[in-house]
């Protein structure tokens, strides 16, 4: 991991990428996992709390390594990842500012990472070791309802996933995928190269070309100097459906 630097102990730090202080104990407070914790719970992960500093490409880690920590993105794009035996990705997952990761190895102990994460671009990430946090739950089991909460919203996603990999066709998931980048706004960036994000759609990178390209010739999708804009949300939300 050639740009990776670790900054130890849960003090407050200024986010270099996003030129804003934060403290490791506030980030963790923004997570479904750790919402419900007081401040004194949260004071404690946090002095167990690393920063981790990505280089555009470095991994974080790869499929079937140690399992031994959950993070939270502060700044940066992180994906998650699946390769085929014969080296094709598919992106499962972009995790972007206060999403929390790398928690299904605290469940299931001994197991390794089930996917590769990868830097998108320059990111910020807070690391929290599992002793901690299982020494916390063990302590107080009533917290474990957020963690039931969590799980739950996962498996949600989960289910939505297989059922758009099963009903929709390819043009049908780049256009839901496109939704999802942008958001409420309509003028957005593709914080991923075609090839990330045709791994997103389960599809290959010309097929997903060729679907934004049938969307812009359609007045769907307009393509700016920086990114798309949406030019027709109702029919792009239609055919994501």
């Amino acid at each position: 991991m050639r740009g990776t630097v670790v900054v130890p102990h849960g003090t407050d730090t200024t986010d270099a990428l996003e030129g804003r202080p934060m403290s490791d104990a506030a980030a963790l407070a923004e997570t479904q996992l750790f919402a419900n914790l007081d401040e004194d719970n949260l004071n404690t992960l946090a002095e167990a709390c690393s920063r981790r500093h990505l280089d555009r490409g470095d991994v974080l880690f790869r499929q079937d390594d140690e399992s031994n920590a959950v993070y939270v993105v502060v700044a940066g794009r992180i994906a998650i990842a699946n390769r085929s035996f014969d080296g094709r990705e598919s992106m499962v997952a972009l995790m972007e500012d206060g999403d929390l990761f790398g928690e299904m190895g605290f469940f299931t102990e001994g197991a390794g990472r089930s996917a590769d994460a990868r830097a998108l671009e320059p990111s910020e990430l807070i690391e929290l070791p599992f002793g901690p946090i299982r020494e916390l739950f063990e302590g107080q089991p009533e917290l474990l309802w957020g963690v039931v909460s969590m799980l739950s919203q996962r498996l949600r996603s989960m289910d939505n996933a297989l059922a758009d990999s099963v009903f929709l066709d390819v043009t049908g998931r780049t256009a839901k995928r496109l939704l999802d980048m942008a958001g409420e706004a309509d003028d957005f960036e593709l914080p991923l190269t075609q090839e990330e994000l045709a791994g997103m759609v389960g599809a290959s990178r010309e097929r997903v070309n060729k679907s934004i390209n049938q969307f812009i010739k359609l007045g769907w999708l307009a393509q700016t100097e920086r990114g798309y804009s949406i030019t027709n949300r109702e029919q792009l939300v239609i055919r994501s459906r």
